[in-house]
């Protein structure tokens, strides 16, 4: 167990108060219980991500013990990126990684978006088995010890205590919905001084040998004696309250910022030496705490000097880029590798870009094929986009013609900037400062992005370098996106072609059908299902897997289910119709099996005969809101003995009641035992209540996408038996 700084110390544990869970106080609770889980756990920092109303993306709400800007490149998140925080809640488990090199290792995007030296662990928020959020905690580390795992136990509690803090604001009617923009939470109180001793500690400061500062967390002046003002070239009061590489001319060199961070973070000591002008070196130590960073800075003999860092000279024009904006620009590269459509492209590029440069407003656009027009696929920002940015709507601008057929990119610091060079362009309502980037790939334009500020924006030679070489990396990501896209249509076109168009209007029944494929990238797969009405009072309905995933379970998907439904409409009985499937699989001989339930439905006498080829028995819920997992007498999958018998099994079927058949990809989690998971799935049937079919099919599906990572195709079939008019 590790150790913490309360160790012993009774937990403060959150109360229900439904209304504390509106406005500033509800905030002000989260930063407390935030506060509270890091001194409990004995981590250095933290930060809190909530789950966004659509459910797909993790928000970051709020940080204590460093500022959130230094988590910018998870400001929004995706579930199902490859991060720790969207890995703790899809697995609903603790991640811990006590090593750079482990997170560089499992998380290279992470890692490079943060190269310091910490041990973080990341765990869900949840309430029962619904997720509210994750909360990321970090501690120090360094190359050669590994950080000890913390406590499980004391991780879980925060997490609960915050689950059952959002749960409550929650059903008060007050959700907690995450901001517009992260906060960092309140600083610890520093000791407050009296007039003498305050006094007594800048002499003692200033008898030291060079010259002594101290740095807050977001890395802003707060004291600085007059002799390390005057070894920087600054004085005290034109330093005070200011950042160092913003203020001092030579020290705009991103190393500075980059040991500051280190220091506050990892939460460990940093040092560098560096020249300032007329070639003076200077070391320079910081030593974090939790308040703050101290500085040392100390006069160095010019032939002593090792490894310096030699500041750069100061960008031409504007504001130099910021530390935080290279290791952003470094994480959307990655992600861009990683994003599939073209939809996908559009948020990843809006998410990085518009904090990373202070944009107020992203639209991306393409050159169609068919008409050579500029037509907007989105459009994100702070502000609303203008109306004639909507997806599909032809981009005419002068500036952004002009720019893509100079395929060259255009800034304009002030819209009276543009107005010089293009007359005739029309103002944007809170929108000051734009940037035209043409989206070249394979040396022809592809497309075109625009970043709107709302306030003049004077864009520094490293942000123009920056904007025009991210253009490249995203008129490559749009390209790919372009053939996912239209790959995805082609299978997803193949596969509605092999899965039935509707399902037909029977009377006495009530049903609902879904697909998913597991695998992103490929929406095809080897389930299927099916539902034959047979004459006016049978039907039949039938559900399978083909072992393996892609196109070629799918081309034997489409052999196979012609002939069971063939069986179904000849009024083959289950055993009959799975021996006659069996013997076709094992002459095709494809190398794979098929698993296959069959139902016969028998409306008359109001009772089913199933038979089963090594599939998941069906779920059946009774009228009265009991469920129960069935007990079929199972047979050899299809395809493994010509001779195969395959037992048939007779339940009654009272109207109300509800059949559920399903694929193993519905139910099966890593870890879990299938018959635990189908358990779970009659439990959480039984709980469902009184709803139409396609509302019950929907909330199946989606409790299955949010509650595990789904490592196969999912089928589903549900049939409601009611009593005919």
């Amino acid at each position: 167990m590790r150790a913490t700084s309360d160790e012993g110390a009774a937990p403060q544990a959150y109360t229900s108060t439904p209304s504390r869970a509106a406005g500033p106080a509800s905030r002000a609770e989260l930063d407390r219980l935030l506060d509270l889980a890091a001194r409990e756990t004995g981590a250095h920092a933290g930060a809190l991500f909530l789950l966004a109303p659509e459910g797909e993306a993790l928000r970051l709400e709020v940080t204590t013990g460093m500022p959130a800007d230094f988590l910018a490149p998870w400001f929004g998140v995706g579930l199902s990126n490859h991060v720790p925080v969207s890995e703790a809640v899809r697995e609903k488990r603790l991640v811990w990684l006590s090593k750079p090199q482990e997170l560089a290792r499992r998380y290279p995007r992470t890692a490079i978006a943060m190269p310091y030296h910490f041990a973080v662990a990341a765990a869900p928020i949840l309430t029962g088995s619904e997720p509210w959020g994750a909360l990321l905690l970090f501690w120090p580390c360094c190359d050669t010890a590994e950080v000890p795992a913390p406590s499980d136990e004391r991780v879980r509690a925060a997490c609960r205590r915050l689950g059952r803090f959002l749960r409550d604001a929650a059903d008060s009617g007050h959700p907690l919905t995450p901001a517009a923009y992260p906060r960092t939470a309140s600083q610890p109180r520093v000791q407050e001084w009296e007039p003498a001793q305050a006094l007594a500690a800048a002499q003692f400061a200033a008898r030291l040998p060079g010259g002594s500062g101290t740095l807050d967390l977001e890395g802003r002046f707060t004291y600085l004696s007059e002799t390390a003002a005057g070894l920087l070239g600054g004085t005290v009061s034109g330093l005070l309250g200011r950042r160092p590489w913003q203020a001092l001319s030579w020290s705009t060199d991103p190393a500075f910022e980059d040991r500051f961070r280190a220091a506050v973070v990892s939460r460990q000591p940093e040092s560098f030496t560096a020249m300032v002008p007329p070639g003076r070196w200077l070391a320079f130590e910081l030593y974090p705490d939790a308040t703050g960073v101290s500085v040392r800075i100390v006069p160095l003999d010019t032939g002593r000097v090792r490894n310096a860092a030699r500041p750069g000279s100061p960008a031409p024009r504007g504001a130099p880029i910021a530390l935080g904006e290279l290791y952003q620009v470094l994480h959307l590269a990655a992600a861009l590798s990683e994003a599939l459509g073209v939809g996908d492209v559009v948020d990843l590029v809006a998410e990085e870009m518009l904090p990373t440069f202070h944009a107020q407003t992203l639209a991306l656009a393409l050159l169609t094929p068919e008409d050579g027009r500029l037509r907007f696929i989105g459009c994100r920002g702070y502000n609303p986009c203008p109306k004639e940015m909507f997806t599909g709507a032809v981009l005419t601008s002068p500036a952004a013609v002009g720019t893509l057929a100079e395929g060259a990119p255009a800034f304009f610091a002030t819209f009276e900037e543009m107005l010089g060079v293009y007359p005739r362009a029309p103002r944007r309502e809170g929108l000051d400062a734009w940037a035209y980037l043409p989206l070249i790939a394979s040396g022809r334009p592809v497309g075109l992005c625009v970043l709107a500020f709302d306030r003049p924006h004077l864009f520094s030679g490293n942000q123009r370098t920056v904007l025009t070489a991210l253009a490249g990396l995203i008129a490559q990501a749009l390209e790919r996106a372009r053939l996912y896209d239209t790959s995805k249509e082609l299978a997803e076109a193949l596969q509605a072609a092999m899965l039935p168009d509707s399902l037909p209007d029977l009377p006495g029944l009530d049903v609902a059908a879904r697909y998913l494929p597991s695998v992103r990238g490929m929406d095809i797969g080897g389930d299927f299902y099916d539902l034959v009405r047979v004459d006016d009072t049978t039907a039949a309905a039938v559900i399978g897997d083909v072992q393996g995933h892609h196109v070629r379970a799918a081309a034997l998907m489409g052999r196979i289910r012609p002939a069971i439904r063939s069986q179904a409409v000849a009024g083959a009985a289950p055993a009959e119709a799975l021996r006659q499937a069996n013997r076709q699989m094992v002459d095709l001989d494809p190398g794979r099996f098929v698993s296959c339930l069959y139902a016969r439905l028998d409306l008359d006498q109001h009772r089913a005969l199933l038979a089963t080829a090594g599939h998941p028995p069906p779920v059946l819920l009774h009228p009265d809101g009991r469920a129960e997992v069935l007990t079929v007498p199972p047979g050899l999958l299809l395809g493994i003995d010509p001779e195969a018998d395959y037992p048939t099994t007779e339940i009654p079927l009272e109207p109300g009641t509800v059949l559920a058949l399903y694929t193993d990809g519905l139910v099966e989690t890593p870890g879990v035992d299938l018959d635990d998971a189908m358990a779970g799935l009659a439990a959480r049937l039984g709980r469902t209540g009184p709803q139409p079919m396609d509302g019950l099919a929907a909330d199946l599906i989606d409790h299955a996408r949010r509650t595990a990572p789904r490592t196969d195709d999912i089928a589903l079939l549900l049939i409601r038996f009611v009593a005919a008019a």
